[in-house]
């Protein structure tokens, strides 16, 4: 299982996304209520990378989710994954098309 950090306040997210700049990293918006996101959390949890990982409870962290879709200029889903680099998104998918085979994709294209 792969270890992710949660992500509660705006400025939590506006060092992770600085911190893009030099690194990249995975980031998870998750609703905590919906089933197809339970799906993409296991596929999220489960992906085995070195990669440095998010996740954001975008019911719980409202005004974080908010400020990642303004911040990166793209239209809010959830579930939706971002893979982040150079401080923008670089790749982003959502729903079911959330999968390890597919992270791993992403992560091998930078």
């Amino acid at each position: 299982m792969t270890a992710y950090e949660e992500i509660t306040s705006v400025n939590q997210w506006k060092d992770i996304l600085e911190e893009s700049k030099k690194q990249p990293v995975l980031l998870l918006k998750h609703s905590t209520t919906c089933p197809v996101s339970a799906h993409a959390f296991g596929e999220f949890t489960s992906f085995d990378s070195t990669i440095k990982t998010y996740l954001v409870k975008v019911i719980e962290s409202r005004a974080v989710s908010n400020e990642i879709g303004n911040d990166l200029a793209i239209k809010h889903e959830s579930p939706q994954v971002f893979l982040i680099a150079k401080g923008e998104s670089v790749w982003n998918t959502s729903h079911w098309k959330i999968t390890k085979k597919e992270l791993a994709k992403a992560v091998e294209s930078i």
